[in-house]
């Protein structure tokens, strides 16, 4: 293939752009770290920082990022899921609320924050059928704690956490990451992308965050 001098100009334009934002993206979340590790100094407590944002928009990618430099527990907002497994009726508002078990989660997460190991029953994603896993999973308190996914800055979990990230990326990027993972986007997921756009309309808009980090990779 050949590239005229316009559309290289473009595609080293674009080069360029990635670099800066994944170097910005970095040097935010090398801050963050630094922020959590003062509170922890601070408080003399385990730290929990809440990582919020839409499908698709790589909070597990960055929270491991976060737990690579920190002795960390990561709790997945998934392992809480409580929507079922068929295609509901139900209003966004409604979906949004009944998407997380955040009693559950709760409980889980003020355990680990008084320094106690929690357990849990997962959701059974492979199976999908509505069941829970047989085998629990066991998480270890650290001094640094990390709840990431949909809803885990939610206002009946806000009071329980130090610090609030929302991950951004841009519509089409997300739609792409989404496809590549998902194969196909159907009827069931998209219903919960709706109640997403009601929940961080209504609930959790970006007043509510300490921080935005735009996550942009491609």
């Amino acid at each position: 293939m050949f590239w005229t001098v316009p559309q290289r100009l473009r595609l080293a334009s674009k080069h360029v752009y990635v670099r800066l934002v994944a170097r910005l993206l970095k040097d935010r979340i090398a801050s963050i770290i630094d922020g959590l590790r003062k509170l922890n100094q601070q408080n003399g407590e385990p730290v929990l920082l809440a990582i919020d944002g839409r499908s698709g928009s790589g909070k597990t990618s960055i929270a491991a990022m976060m737990a690579s430099q920190l002795p960390c527990t990561i709790i997945p907002g998934d392992d809480f899921y409580a929507g079922g497994v068929k295609l509901h009726s139900h209003p966004p508002e409604t979906l949004a609320d009944i998407c997380i078990d955040r009693e559950r989660l709760r409980a889980v997460l003020k355990r680990l924050k008084s320094g106690q190991w929690a357990s849990y029953a997962a959701f059974d994603w492979e199976a999908f059928d509505g069941r829970l896993a047989t085998r629990k999973t066991v998480v270890e308190p650290q001094p640094f704690l990390i709840v990431e996914g949909v809803y885990s800055y939610h206002p009946d979990l806000r009071d329980m956490v130090d610090l609030a990230v929302l991950i951004e990326v841009p519509e089409k990027e997300r739609m792409h990451r989404l496809l590549a993972r998902e194969g196909e986007l159907t009827d069931w997921e998209r219903q919960w992308h709706r109640a997403e756009d009601w929940y961080f309309a209504e609930l959790s808009p970006h007043k509510c965050f300490d921080t935005v980090l735009r996550n942009v990779d491609s």
